[in-house]
């Protein structure tokens, strides 16, 4: 019997205003703004049957729409990118709905292959990725989330800490970076969306243990690379060499 192939939607959440990097979205990579070069990569992938950007402001529609996207307007007031894409996927016909984060310019078709690769199996609510890290600042800071997993890719759990503790310094701990781009089966979006903060949550400001305290079943692919996303003017002059030096190759 012949199994029917899942409806697959990208939808990006894009805000207009940013407390890092104001109007980040906005601002240009050689001649393109951060939102439409998120949008071209990711419709470049050809991996979903469409790609929506959801945005706060007419401003965010307006440069998508000039460069032939797709993008709706959502209520401003929402908490997180996951609750602004609920609000849309709910009108939706999908079965699986992948959240790419607006400031995500060198998003890798692999990546995003092997997040929805995961949902092969039925057990998968929701499904992210992980990248092994060894940088001592990185895994001591707090702005970048660790993970730990089972042997086969199910979360225990996110944290800011440096997570597993090393106790005896052995130095044989591995550690795991977890990136932002997240798969769900719409019914979970909607039915995590509607949960009411955690404990866990609150405490570690970390959405993805709102999904575990409430037993959704999440499961993360591993990557080896991952572009760079633009969250400060750092990253963003970080982009702007990047660009500069494929021009040079």
């Amino acid at each position: 019997m012949n199994q029917t192939k899942s409806k697959i939607i990208a939808l990006i959440p894009a805000r207009l205003e940013s407390t890092r990097l104001p109007r980040k979205l906005l601002k240009r990579l050689d001649g393109k703004s951060i939102i439409v070069r998120t949008y071209e990569a990711v419709v470049e992938t050809n991996l979903f049957d469409d790609v929506i950007v959801v945005c706060d402001d007419q401003l965010l529609v307006h440069e998508i729409e000039m460069k032939n996207g797709k993008a709706v307007l959502s209520n401003k007031n929402h908490e997180s990118g996951s609750d602004r894409i609920a609000e849309i996927a709910s009108e939706l016909d999908a079965d699986i709905i992948i959240n790419i984060q607006g400031d995500e310019p060198f998003i890798e078709r692999e990546a995003l292959q092997k997040v929805i690769d995961l949902f092969q199996h039925p057990e998968v609510e929701v499904a992210t990725l992980k990248k092994k890290i060894t940088d001592i600042e990185q895994i001591n800071n707090p702005n970048c989330v660790k993970v730990v997993t089972t042997s086969n890719g199910k979360a225990l759990y996110f944290s800011r800490a440096p997570i597993p503790y090393d106790r005896d310094q052995l130095g044989h701990a591995t550690y795991y970076q977890h990136i932002g781009v997240y798969g769900f089966r719409k019914d979970v979006l909607l039915k995590f969306t509607k949960m009411p903060p955690s404990e866990l949550e609150m405490i570690e400001k970390l959405e993805n243990l709102r999904m575990l305290e409430n037993g959704i079943q999440v499961f993360l692919a591993e990557v080896n690379h991952i572009g760079i996303s633009i969250d400060t003017e750092e990253d963003f002059i970080r982009a702007e060499q990047f660009i500069s030096a494929s021009k040079m190759e």
